[in-house]
């Protein structure tokens, strides 16, 4: 916004409570401002139309498709009569026009110029416009869907008063599951208030603890019926619920945009009761299902378990736990008697050579020798003994003791005497 220059501030009056402007200025200066708005192009839908016959002005008020606003418009009954689709109170138009102010009743009304009817084609394009912004921004992605839960505490309703949809789904769903509970929202579903009042539905439901699904319902209709479902406020307050919302429009053959948005899509009220409210009969009998299928798996599992302990009883082990103790007492008695044995003929063969060493010992020792006549001469020397092996050890007059088999004899030589050379075969 721009500053405010230096003259509009001196042309701007004071006013007190002692110096109080006129309503005749005030009015003036408001039709001043509104004047500098110029012409516009303004779009929303006619809500009531009054043209007099014999009068030059004919009345309109255009409301906002997404707000509960409206704006008095006027124009040449002319505009109205040479249209080339008939205008009809309902009809979405954009028209070209000025604001003015009457300052004599203090009202502001739109005078337009001219009308044109927004067509299905135009519609339809600017819903494909919004759809294809509203899959950019991620809106349709399926990550972001809430899950329905099984079996809602309280489903909230929002529908048209005494409609066949309502009808539909609350008696869908109590014969599915008698003991069902609704809060329900009876709104336009159709026209310019349908989009704020669901809205209004939409934020209160919401709100509500109690409410665990929402369910947007109603029949089908023309493409301008539908339209408030494709309206983005409606849209985007889907998508910022905390409640799953179901989307309910039976329609053929164009889906409005609530459907993509919605946690849920439903094809007419009929489908959205079955598919959140379960079947008590079909839920029952699977139950009773399931309590035979454990049941029978039980049974199984106990006839498994049964015969397995009947084989183990069977087993030879635990049929006579002692027996393989039994056998290895008899093992260990087969090895002890072989170990005894073995050692029994270890001590025999180690005794029966051990004799026969000391045979070979004693037939070896000189003791055998002397009991077969000979002698062990030594030469005594004082204490000193000294066997004699040669003539030469022995000279005449040396004492000798003389070892026989039975004692020693002591001696006296007498004299030595030669007996030559000795050959290789002299025993000696």
């Amino acid at each position: 916004m721009g500053s405010v220059s230096t003259e509009e501030k001196t042309e701007r009056p004071s006013s007190t409570a002692e110096n109080p402007m006129p309503v005749r200025t005030v009015a003036v200066k408001v039709a001043q401002w509104i004047d500098r708005l110029g012409a516009v192009w303004v779009e929303g839908q006619i809500t009531q139309m009054n043209v007099r016959p014999g009068t030059r002005t004919a009345f309109l008020v255009l409301r906002d498709t997404a707000a509960d606003m409206s704006l008095s418009v006027t124009c040449d009954p002319a505009l109205l009569r040479d249209s080339a689709v008939p205008l009809q109170e309902g009809s979405r138009v954009v028209v070209y026009g000025k604001l003015s102010f009457f300052t004599g009743r203090g009202t502001v009304s739109l005078r337009v110029t001219e009308i044109r009817p927004v067509g299905i084609g135009e519609l339809l394009a600017r819903i494909e416009r919004l759809k294809a912004l509203l899959a950019a921004e991620g809106l349709f992605d399926p990550r972001l869907k809430r899950p329905i839960p099984f079996l809602p505490n309280r489903i909230g309703l929002i529908t048209g008063r005494a409609s066949a949809a309502e009808h539909d789904v609350v008696t869908v769903a109590t014969q599915r599951w008698p003991a069902v509970r609704f809060e329900i929202r009876n709104t336009a579903v159709q026209g310019p208030t349908a989009v704020p009042q669901m809205l209004e539905a939409i934020a209160a439901l919401d709100a509500n603890p109690d409410v665990d699904v929402i369910v947007l319902a109603r029949g089908g209709g023309s493409v301008e019926d539908l339209l408030p479902f494709s309206d983005e406020t409606l849209c985007r307050a889907i998508v910022s619920a905390k409640t799953p919302i179901v989307s309910a429009i039976g329609h053929e053959p164009d889906n409005p945009l609530s459907d993509y948005v919605a946690d849920l899509r439903a094809a007419t009220p009929t489908d959205a009761a079955k598919r959140i409210v379960p079947d008590a009969a079909a839920e029952a009998a699977l139950l009773d299902e399931l309590r035979e299928r454990a049941a029978a798996a039980l049974r199984g599992w106990v006839d498994r378990e049964s015969r397995a302990l009947h084989q183990l009883r069977s087993r030879p082990v635990l049929a006579d736990p002692l027996r393989l103790l039994d056998q290895r007492y008899d093992e260990a008695e087969r090895l002890r008697t072989a170990a005894r044995r073995a050692i029994e003929h270890l001590l025999i063969h180690e005794s029966t050579a051990a004799r026969h060493l000391r045979e070979k010992v004693a037939a070896l020792g000189p003791a055998a020798t002397l009991a077969r006549g000979y002698a062990v001469v030594q030469k005594v020397t004082g204490k000193d003994r000294e066997v004699v092996r040669s003539i030469e050890d022995a000279s005449a007059g040396s004492q000798l003791r003389i070892r026989v088999a039975d004692g020693a004899i002591t001696a006296a030589a007498l004299g030595t005497q030669s007996l030559g050379p000795r050959k290789e075969s002299d025993p000696r």
